[in-house]
Protein backbone atom coordinates (compact mmCIF):
# COMPACT_ATOMS: atom_id res chain seq x y z
CA UNK A 1 0.00 0.00 0.00
CA UNK A 2 1.41 3.26 -1.11
CA UNK A 3 1.16 6.31 1.29
CA UNK A 4 0.33 9.66 -0.34
CA UNK A 5 2.52 12.62 0.65
CA UNK A 6 0.67 15.68 1.87
CA UNK A 7 1.06 18.82 -0.26
CA UNK A 8 0.81 21.15 2.82
CA UNK A 9 4.29 21.98 4.20
CA UNK A 10 4.91 21.51 7.85
CA UNK A 11 5.34 24.38 10.24
CA UNK A 12 9.13 24.09 10.34
CA UNK A 13 9.42 24.44 6.61
CA UNK A 14 7.17 27.55 6.67
CA UNK A 15 9.36 29.23 9.30
CA UNK A 16 12.45 28.62 7.21
CA UNK A 17 10.83 30.17 4.18
CA UNK A 18 9.46 33.38 5.90
CA UNK A 19 12.17 35.98 6.84
CA UNK A 20 12.31 37.18 10.45
CA UNK A 21 11.33 40.88 10.99
CA UNK A 22 14.05 43.02 12.79
CA UNK A 23 13.07 44.82 16.07
CA UNK A 24 12.20 48.53 15.77
CA UNK A 25 15.07 50.82 16.90
CA UNK A 26 14.36 53.38 19.63
CA UNK A 27 15.76 56.88 18.99
CA UNK A 28 16.61 59.38 21.80
CA UNK A 29 14.54 62.54 21.83
CA UNK A 30 15.98 65.94 22.68
CA UNK A 31 14.58 67.36 25.95
CA UNK A 32 11.69 69.73 25.51
CA UNK A 33 11.20 73.21 27.12
CA UNK A 34 8.91 71.68 29.68
CA UNK A 35 11.69 69.52 31.10
CA UNK A 36 12.06 70.56 34.80
CA UNK A 37 15.82 70.02 34.79
CA UNK A 38 16.28 72.26 31.76
CA UNK A 39 14.15 75.03 33.28
CA UNK A 40 16.10 74.85 36.53
CA UNK A 41 19.39 75.19 34.65
CA UNK A 42 18.14 78.27 32.79
CA UNK A 43 17.11 79.89 36.07
CA UNK A 44 20.44 79.16 37.73
CA UNK A 45 22.32 80.72 34.82
CA UNK A 46 20.08 83.78 34.46
CA UNK A 47 19.86 84.65 38.17
CA UNK A 48 23.52 85.71 38.65
CA UNK A 49 23.36 87.77 35.45
CA UNK A 50 20.29 89.68 36.64
CA UNK A 51 21.72 90.28 40.12
CA UNK A 52 25.02 91.50 38.68
CA UNK A 53 23.23 93.92 36.37
CA UNK A 54 21.21 95.35 39.26
CA UNK A 55 24.33 95.80 41.41
CA UNK A 56 26.13 97.57 38.59
CA UNK A 57 23.16 99.87 38.06
CA UNK A 58 23.00 100.70 41.78
CA UNK A 59 26.73 101.44 41.87
CA UNK A 60 26.39 103.80 38.91
CA UNK A 61 23.68 105.79 40.76
CA UNK A 62 25.88 106.55 43.79
CA UNK A 63 27.48 109.98 44.23
CA UNK A 64 30.66 110.89 46.11
CA UNK A 65 29.91 113.51 48.80
CA UNK A 66 31.69 115.06 51.78
CA UNK A 67 30.85 113.73 55.25
CA UNK A 68 31.85 115.28 58.56
CA UNK A 69 34.57 113.20 60.24
CA UNK A 70 33.78 114.62 63.69
CA UNK A 71 31.41 116.98 65.48
CA UNK A 72 31.92 120.46 64.02
CA UNK A 73 30.46 123.46 65.86
CA UNK A 74 28.97 126.50 64.18
CA UNK A 75 31.66 128.92 63.12
CA UNK A 76 34.32 126.20 62.76
CA UNK A 77 36.82 126.56 59.93
CA UNK A 78 36.91 123.46 57.74
CA UNK A 79 40.25 121.74 57.33
CA UNK A 80 41.52 118.66 55.45
CA UNK A 81 40.97 116.36 58.45
CA UNK A 82 37.40 117.48 59.12
CA UNK A 83 35.80 115.81 56.10
CA UNK A 84 35.69 112.31 54.62
CA UNK A 85 34.71 111.11 51.14
CA UNK A 86 31.78 108.69 50.97
CA UNK A 87 29.66 107.13 48.19
CA UNK A 88 25.93 107.73 48.75
CA UNK A 89 22.95 106.77 46.62
CA UNK A 90 20.23 109.44 46.57
CA UNK A 91 16.62 108.80 45.55
CA UNK A 92 16.70 111.71 43.10
CA UNK A 93 19.14 114.26 41.68
CA UNK A 94 17.44 117.16 43.45
CA UNK A 95 18.25 115.66 46.85
CA UNK A 96 21.91 115.16 45.93
CA UNK A 97 22.24 118.82 44.97
CA UNK A 98 21.56 119.84 48.57
CA UNK A 99 24.86 118.36 49.71
CA UNK A 100 28.42 119.26 48.79
CA UNK A 101 29.78 116.79 46.26
CA UNK A 102 33.30 115.49 46.68
CA UNK A 103 34.05 116.75 43.18
CA UNK A 104 33.54 120.34 44.43
CA UNK A 105 36.66 121.99 45.85
CA UNK A 106 36.15 123.58 49.24
CA UNK A 107 37.01 127.29 49.38
CA UNK A 108 40.01 128.10 51.56
CA UNK A 109 39.03 128.94 55.12
CA UNK A 110 35.30 128.25 54.70
CA UNK A 111 33.26 128.51 57.92
CA UNK A 112 30.17 126.64 59.05
CA UNK A 113 27.01 128.60 59.59
CA UNK A 114 25.61 125.86 61.84
CA UNK A 115 26.85 122.80 63.72
CA UNK A 116 27.35 119.56 61.78
CA UNK A 117 27.44 116.20 63.61
CA UNK A 118 29.94 113.42 63.07
CA UNK A 119 29.01 111.23 60.09
CA UNK A 120 26.52 113.82 58.79
CA UNK A 121 26.50 114.73 55.10
CA UNK A 122 27.79 118.26 54.60
CA UNK A 123 24.83 120.34 53.38
CA UNK A 124 25.47 123.36 51.20
CA UNK A 125 23.21 125.40 53.47
CA UNK A 126 25.60 124.84 56.40
CA UNK A 127 28.39 126.77 54.66
CA UNK A 128 28.61 130.40 55.76
CA UNK A 129 28.11 132.46 52.58
CA UNK A 130 29.62 135.56 54.19
CA UNK A 131 33.07 133.97 54.39
CA UNK A 132 34.02 136.44 57.07
CA UNK A 133 36.82 136.13 59.60
CA UNK A 134 36.82 133.29 62.10
CA UNK A 135 35.08 133.95 65.45
CA UNK A 136 37.12 135.05 68.46
CA UNK A 137 37.49 132.32 71.09
CA UNK A 138 36.93 133.54 74.65
CA UNK A 139 37.58 131.31 77.71
CA UNK A 140 35.12 131.72 80.58
CA UNK A 141 35.38 130.14 84.03
CA UNK A 142 32.06 129.14 85.52
CA UNK A 143 31.04 127.28 88.67
CA UNK A 144 30.07 123.67 88.06
CA UNK A 145 26.61 124.29 89.51
CA UNK A 146 26.05 127.19 87.08
CA UNK A 147 26.91 125.17 83.97
CA UNK A 148 24.17 122.89 82.53
CA UNK A 149 25.33 119.32 82.04
CA UNK A 150 23.91 119.42 78.50
CA UNK A 151 26.30 122.15 77.35
CA UNK A 152 28.81 120.70 74.88
CA UNK A 153 30.75 121.60 71.79
CA UNK A 154 28.42 123.25 69.29
CA UNK A 155 25.80 124.38 71.85
CA UNK A 156 24.38 127.88 71.49
CA UNK A 157 24.37 129.69 74.85
CA UNK A 158 23.89 133.01 76.60
CA UNK A 159 26.40 134.13 79.21
CA UNK A 160 24.81 135.85 82.23
CA UNK A 161 26.46 137.60 85.15
CA UNK A 162 24.74 137.79 88.52
CA UNK A 163 25.99 140.29 91.14
CA UNK A 164 27.90 139.03 94.17
CA UNK A 165 25.99 138.33 97.33
CA UNK A 166 27.74 141.26 99.09
CA UNK A 167 26.73 143.65 96.33
CA UNK A 168 23.15 142.47 96.49
CA UNK A 169 22.95 142.97 100.26
CA UNK A 170 24.48 146.48 99.99
CA UNK A 171 21.94 147.49 97.34
CA UNK A 172 18.98 146.29 99.37
CA UNK A 173 18.68 142.94 97.62
CA UNK A 174 17.68 144.44 94.28
CA UNK A 175 20.58 143.14 92.18
CA UNK A 176 19.63 141.48 88.90
CA UNK A 177 21.53 139.20 86.53
CA UNK A 178 22.26 140.63 83.12
CA UNK A 179 23.30 138.91 79.84
CA UNK A 180 26.80 139.87 78.74
CA UNK A 181 27.08 137.57 75.67
CA UNK A 182 24.11 136.32 73.69
CA UNK A 183 23.78 133.69 70.98
CA UNK A 184 27.39 132.54 71.13
CA UNK A 185 28.55 129.06 70.19
CA UNK A 186 30.50 126.81 72.52
CA UNK A 187 33.78 125.95 70.82
CA UNK A 188 34.99 123.52 73.51
CA UNK A 189 34.37 122.33 77.05
CA UNK A 190 37.73 120.94 78.17
CA UNK A 191 37.51 117.77 80.20
CA UNK A 192 38.71 117.62 83.78
CA UNK A 193 42.12 115.95 83.92
CA UNK A 194 41.65 114.31 87.33
CA UNK A 195 38.10 112.96 87.44
CA UNK A 196 38.53 111.75 91.05
CA UNK A 197 39.26 115.21 92.45
CA UNK A 198 36.21 117.41 93.06
CA UNK A 199 36.03 120.43 90.76
CA UNK A 200 34.24 123.61 91.71
CA UNK A 201 34.77 125.44 88.40
CA UNK A 202 34.78 124.50 84.73
CA UNK A 203 36.16 126.27 81.69
CA UNK A 204 33.96 126.95 78.71
CA UNK A 205 35.36 128.39 75.47
CA UNK A 206 32.85 130.34 73.42
CA UNK A 207 33.20 131.74 69.92
CA UNK A 208 32.19 135.38 69.52
CA UNK A 209 31.80 136.72 65.96
CA UNK A 210 34.66 139.02 65.00
CA UNK A 211 32.24 141.87 64.39
CA UNK A 212 31.16 141.81 68.06
CA UNK A 213 34.58 142.45 69.57
CA UNK A 214 33.09 145.30 71.62
CA UNK A 215 30.86 142.78 73.43
CA UNK A 216 33.94 140.90 74.59
CA UNK A 217 35.38 143.91 76.46
CA UNK A 218 32.08 144.68 78.22
CA UNK A 219 31.51 141.00 79.05
CA UNK A 220 34.95 140.54 80.63
CA UNK A 221 34.48 143.68 82.77
CA UNK A 222 31.19 142.41 84.17
CA UNK A 223 32.40 138.83 84.63
CA UNK A 224 35.16 140.06 86.96
CA UNK A 225 32.58 141.61 89.31
CA UNK A 226 29.94 138.88 89.46
CA UNK A 227 28.96 135.23 89.22
CA UNK A 228 28.84 133.69 85.75
CA UNK A 229 25.85 131.57 84.70
CA UNK A 230 25.61 129.76 81.37
CA UNK A 231 22.15 129.38 79.81
CA UNK A 232 21.88 126.85 77.01
CA UNK A 233 19.56 127.77 74.12
CA UNK A 234 20.21 125.11 71.56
Amino acid sequence: MTLSRSATPVASDRAEQEPLSAPRALRSRPPGWRNPRLLLGVVLVALPVVLGARLMAAADDSVAVWVSARDLPAGATLGPGDLERRQVRFPEAGTADRYLAASDRLPTGVHLGRAVGAGELLPRAALDPAQGPAPVEVPISVASNDLPATVEEGSVVDVWVAPDASAVSGAGGKGRAVPVLTDVTVVAVPRVVDSLAPTSTRQVIVGVPAGRSGDIARALGRIADGRVVIARKG
